[in-house]
């Protein structure tokens, strides 16, 4: 895209922190207390309107829709034929359009799959490997797992030729396997995927009893490495994809590796919209898309504050020669634990370990 093009990316929360799983690691879920007075958390008819209308207005160029959870499939197909029946008669000459989808699976029927397919959504399934890991935290409301619900959508999806991605929530039992886990994912057919660093505090505020440490991070992070330089050409890892374009001198593709926060905007189910889904707040609300436009909420002196904390940087962080590859990673890792923004991520040594090891193998598979 073109620079002084005019972009805008979305992250959606249309059922807002509702799911019919209860993952025991789920950091979402506490949200609800934010929105008293309903049982269920669901968007309004009105509130994806507006959604709809302004995003496309704002991003003239490239308007990105990512609908995440909670469980997003839990608004029904209806609503996401309404999401792109208002898409398509608000579409601007050369305009481009995205749609991409973060679930669960359970919902995930051939009907649902078709759908997505006909209509181009990127479609991410969460899997945090093989049964025996997935199911330990992924169950559901009656403490059953979820995995063969799962591995049902994944074929579903792929036999409609739907486009799909995998996410991985490393967390203490996986993040010890990492062969295992990458085994599983080799299995199920699909050649995108991500690890998601489980990291959430616990009594006192030391790391719940799930969160991984840094070394154990590191440590698997360096195997998959491994794996993947022996693994098919068509295998994409978004954690070694971003390091390819960075060394590249390219932008890279995910905001943790960017120097500042702020490259999208969140919209909860009410239209409230918040700078990142984990810091949907009270402190950085930004405003409420049926009270202001999208191109007002963009340009919020809130949104401008939140994303200066990443260049808070320490002198350590400064002087860094690995610098380029993080700016310092996610705020979230630097203040989660009772932190302040100037503070080094609390994966410093996970991403040292990894770059240590493969920038040099990368930069002479460039060459």
């Amino acid at each position: 895209m073109a620079i002084g093009a005019s972009v805008i990316s979305l992250l959606i929360k249309p059922a807002g922190p509702d799911c019919n799983l209860r993952c025991t690691y789920c950091f979402y879920r506490q949200k609800s207390g934010m929105f008293p007075g309903t049982r269920e958390h669901r968007m309004k008819e009105s509130t994806l309107e507006q959604l709809i209308v302004q995003g496309m207005a704002a991003g003239r160029d490239l308007a990105q829709f990512s609908w995440q959870g909670g469980e997003p499939t839990l608004m029904g197909l209806e609503f996401f034929e309404r999401v792109v029946e208002l898409q398509t008669a608000n579409l601007r000459e050369g305009q481009i359009v995205t749609n991409a989808l973060q679930t669960n699976g359970i919902l995930i029927d051939r009907k649902w799959a078709e759908f997505l397919a006909a209509h181009n959504f990127l479609v991410g399934i969460s899997l945090d490997g093989p049964a025996s890991l997935h199911d330990y935290y992924r169950r559901d409301e009656k403490r059953i797992g979820s995995h063969k619900r799962v591995m049902q959508a994944i074929r579903t999806l792929l036999d409609a030729g739907a486009e799909v991605n995998i996410l991985v929530l490393l967390n203490d039992r996986n993040v010890v396997e990492p062969d295992r886990v990458y085994d599983a994912l080799l299995d199920t057919g699909v050649k995108y995927y991500q690890f998601v660093p489980c990291l959430e505090p616990g009594p006192g505020g030391a790391p719940a009893f799930y969160a991984i440490t840094p070394e154990q991070y590191g440590n698997f992070l360096v195997r998959i490495f491994d794996r993947w330089l022996d693994s098919p050409m068509d295998i994409s890892i978004r954690d070694f994809d971003d390091l390819m374009l960075i060394l590249q001198g390219q932008p890279s593709n995910t905001c943790i590796t960017q120097p500042r926060c702020g490259g999208y905007l969140l919209v909860e189910h009410t239209g409230d919209v918040f700078p990142c889904d984990f810091f949907v707040l009270p402190k950085w609300r930004i405003g409420n898309i049926n009270q202001s436009s999208l191109e007002e909420l963009k340009r919020s002196p809130k949104l401008m504050e939140f994303g200066d904390q990443k260049t808070m940087l320490s002198d350590e962080c400064r002087m860094c020669p690995w610098l380029r590859f993080c700016y310092g990673g996610c705020i979230k890792h630097r203040v989660i634990l009772g932190g302040q923004p100037s503070d080094r991520t609390y994966f410093c040594e996970s991403y040292k370990m990894l770059l240590q090891h493969a920038t040099k193998i990368l930069q002479e598979l460039q060459n």
